[in-house]
This record gives C-alpha cells, structure tokens and sequence, in this order.
C-alpha cells in the first residue's frame, strides 16, 4: 500500500487512541533486523500485518523486504504505523525516538526489546511526555545464542513471556485500554504471558535470571579444558555452554546499563562457589553433601515441586 494512501483514523476507538490518529489499524514499524527485530517482522508479517522496517544496514532491509517487510520505515512511514518496536541497541533506539517523536501517529504505541528496563524507560517515558502516543517498556523473555537476521524466526516469540513496563503515572483506564489493544496487535508473536513490572524490578530479577547466566556460561568455556571436551561432554556441556556465544557489543551495554544488580548476582555466585571449592579443599564429605542437598532442595522449591 502506497504511503499516501496510508493517512487515515482508525477505525476503532478508546482511551488511548484520540481524535487525530493517522495510523493505519495493525501497521507495524521495526527499527532493526537483528535476531529481536527480525522476528518480530517474519511473526507478524506470517499473522497477516504489514511491516515496515529501518535496518543500519542496507542491504539486511533489501533481503527482509524479499521475505516479510512491506516497505521502508521512514519519515512517510512512521505517521501510518499502530505499533512501533524499537529492537536497535539501547542508544540508538533512544536516539531514533527523539528524532522521530514528532512524526509518530496520536495514540500509536511505542515498545522497545532492550534487555534491561531502567535507562531505557527513564529516557523514553521523558521523549514521550507531551504527546497522543504511548511508550511502554517491553522485554520478549526469548532467543538464541546466535545473533543478525539470519537466524530469525517467525515462531521465536511462541509460548514465550513478555515483561510489560508502563509509565508509572499512566492513567489506570489508558493502560488498561493499550495493553489489550498490545496484546492484540503482537498476536501473531503468539507469546504465552505477559507479565507487568516496574523497570526496577524487571532488572533486579534479569541481572539472575538472564545476566548472570550468560556471565557464568562465557566464563565458564575459558577453562583450558574446554579444548579438550569432545568424545568427554554431553547434555550438561551444552547447556551450561550455549549462551556463552553473544554479541559482546550488545551485552557489554546490557551489563554495564545493570551493573549494580548483576555485580551483586556474581557475588552471591562467588561466595556460594568458594563454599563447595572449601569443603573440596578440605575432603569435608558430610559438607559438601549438605551443600548439594541444599542446592537441590533450592531447585525443587523454586521451582514449585
């Protein structure tokens, strides 16, 4: 569909969409191919969305308009877009939205990939001040060790969570309104959940859940015996290996945006290692046992078993 065809309200109407909208009903717009944004694209181009997409490099946007992106998202293209993912590295979504706040549709939604919440909700709830269109935080709880848009997938999102993150402020109706109004839009993702936090929180609980474990598992593959793992390893191996391939650009942002919670993980980490490494040291039996028991104590509690 021709751009200047594009320019009309929705049809559909509640508090968040105002008088003045000109975006096109269900019109995605991606900024960035990557593994996130690419999936996002082949997800919601498979649903039957439109998808319009801006990729740093040009020639990924050419292959991605051969297989699910509509078009280009550019000055003409923003204005008709319902939805918006930001799936660029954390400063160059933040810098995009301030150039583009002005051209962004009233009551169009704004969502961001970032794996941390608290630098990036800080800096576009404060861009989205003062205008009809409604950032809110989002973290897709998916992915690969592999990274670019090669090795996305229309069904990366399938039965995974999504951490929502609201403007604190934001009006109990408008909210409610805009993440029925998400929930439908992103439906073709087919996410399993979607689970509200505050930014605080959702980066308190990664620096464990995500963070930590990619530390772990890079750290862990420096060992000299790793060279020598082949015909030795198995399933444990591989999954406490597989993350330990990422994009060090993009994570050593993700760390450093969360290094107060994460340093404090990998502390906890280093006490509760140096007590197995102690009772090793010291051929204490009936400790390191407590100390298994314990751990698989932990797992079954946590997990609800």
């Amino acid at each position: 569909m021709a751009a200047d065809q594009t320019h009309k309200t929705n049809a559909t109407r509640g508090p968040s969409v105002p008088e003045g909208a000109t975006f096109v009903g269900g019109r995605v717009g991606v900024l960035g191919l990557g593994l996130m944004g690419g999936s996002f694209a082949k997800g919601l181009h498979e649903g039957g969305r439109e998808v319009y997409a801006w990729n740093r490099t040009r020639s990924t946007v050419e292959l991605a308009m051969a297989e699910c992106v509509d078009g280009e998202l550019d000055d003409t293209t923003v204005p008709t877009c319902e939805l918006l993912i930001l799936a660029g590295y954390p400063q160059v979504s933040v810098e995009w939205l301030n150039k583009m706040r002005d051209r962004i549709s009233a009551g169009a939604i704004v969502i961001d990939v970032v794996g941390v919440k608290r630098n990036i909700c800080r800096d576009c709830f404060a861009i989205a001040q003062g205008y009809d269109w409604h950032f809110i935080g989002c973290h897709p709880m998916a992915g690969t060790q592999y990274s670019g848009f090669a090795y996305t997938r229309a069904n990366m999102f399938h039965g995974a969570p999504m951490v929502v993150v609201p403007p604190h402020d934001m009006d109990d109706f408008v909210r409610v309104d805009i993440l029925a109004r998400l929930k439908a839009l992103l439906e073709p993702c087919g996410f399993g959940s979607y689970t509200l936090s505050t930014a605080e929180h959702h980066d308190e609980v990664i620096a464990f859940t995500s963070q930590l474990a990619h530390v772990v598992s890079n750290a862990y593959v420096k060992s000299p015996s790793a060279k020598v793992h082949k015909g030795f390893s198995a399933g444990s191996y591989r999954d406490l290996t597989r993350v330990a391939r990422l994009n060090a650009q993009m994570w050593t942002e993700l760390f450093l945006e969360n290094g107060d919670y994460l340093s404090k993980e990998i502390g906890i980490l280093i006490h509760n290692l140096q007590q197995y490494k102690d009772a090793i040291d010291k051929n204490d039996a009936e400790g390191l046992k407590a100390l298994l028991e314990e751990g698989d104590r932990r797992k079954k509690e946590v997990e609800g078993q």
